[in-house]
């Protein structure tokens, strides 16, 4: 009991501090006492305090907590020990050795590929943001592995340098693409490699143009749309009209669709984000045709027995049923029975 209240009182002083340096805004700073406090509240161990932060911020992941309030915990303990407690920052640079690193500190491709996959869905990215990082992080091993001449290549700050140099200088890609390189390949290193990576000032970086947005005129979009006939037409107008992406008119859901306001609503969009949008009144009739066919194709796939659609995140677990459901079905279904169920679906992670 006596403990509580000294670490309670220790808490108090430290909130003192966090207004008095300003290291947090005002406003933050409850909720920066409140991550510390859930830290300390931990079973202690023997483990050094980097690696125990590190499995505090690995459990808030499990727990579905946002990428920033995970940098706000991580953050707000460090500050407390490095800064309010004054413990020598070396102590954190003693990170647990990564599985996909072996005791002789080479990388094997096979499990890194695994644990960045997993990494990246405990952090709940979207399925192409984690095709995209997988994708380059196959590039940067395989680079890495061909400069070192081994299959399991060593992974340091130089060659992190190197592969971005070459990107801009060799491969001469554009701005953006060299931008979501370099965030993949951080990301396999500080996340699942446990590498600190430095000295990246020093990259040449591609040039970024500006360029001109290429518009269609209403006639064009008008001349585009008339070569177009039956669903991919309806696709067409739907996303010209609402300002979907194709990905969003593919998954649109037969319950997202509401007539009577004249409105479409948009789940898990890019960042995540749910948002409504306009429902052309030129395509009422046809989509409403294309929702019959597609109730027809519902009604035939319960009558077969097939496996419901795809759900997004834990709903498959917390409403089995939902998956057959017809308004969870979708607008534009597959005529492929087989293909119909799963969508965005994410593939397993790889195995050795």
């Amino acid at each position: 009991m006596r403990e509580t209240r000294d670490q309670e009182a220790t808490l108090q002083q430290f909130a003192e501090y966090l207004l008095k340096t300003g290291i947090f805004p005002a406003k933050s700073a409850p909720f920066v006492v409140r991550w510390v406090r859930r830290f300390l509240s931990q079973p202690a161990t023997s483990d050094p305090l980097a690696a125990r932060l590190q499995a505090f911020c690995e459990n808030l992941e499990r727990e579905g907590r946002q990428d920033w309030q995970v940098h706000q915990a991580e953050h707000a303990v460090r500050v407390y020990f490095v800064n309010f407690l004054g413990i020598d920052d070396q102590t954190w640079r003693e990170t647990r050795p990564s599985s996909a690193v072996d005791t002789d500190g080479r990388a094997d491709p096979l499990a890194a590929l695994e644990q960045l996959r997993i990494r990246i869905r405990l952090r709940h990215y979207s399925s192409r943001t984690e095709c995209s990082y997988v994708d380059w992080a196959r590039r940067f091993l395989t680079y890495a592995a061909e400069r070192d001449g081994a299959p399991r290549p060593r992974i340091d700050a130089a060659i992190v340098r190197d592969f971005l140099t070459h990107l801009a200088v060799t491969r001469r890609v554009s701005a953006s693409t060299q931008n979501q390189a370099q965030s993949a390949v951080l990301f396999l290193c500080r996340d699942v490699l446990n590498l600190s990576v430095d000295g990246l000032a020093q990259v040449p970086r591609a040039k970024r143009g500006s360029h001109l947005p290429v518009v269609l005129s209403v006639p064009e979009v008008a001349a585009l749309l008339d070569r177009l006939h039956g669903t991919p037409h309806l696709m067409a107008s739907l996303i010209y009209g609402g300002g979907l992406r194709v990905s969003e008119c593919c998954e649109l859901r037969i319950k997202d669709v509401d007539f009577d306001q004249g409105l479409l609503t948009i789940r898990s969009g890019k960042g995540a984000n749910d948002r409504t949008t306009l429902l052309p009144a030129s395509i009422h009739e046809l989509l409403r045709a294309q929702i019959q066919r597609a109730t027809a194709l519902h009604a035939g796939d319960r009558q077969a027995g097939l496996a419901g659609v795809w759900l997004p995140e834990a709903l498959e677990r917390k409403y089995p049923r939902a998956g057959r459901d017809l308004g969870w079905f979708w607008v534009f279904p597959s005529p492929d029975a087989v293909n119909r169920p799963a969508r965005r679906r994410r593939p397993p992670p790889p195995r050795a």
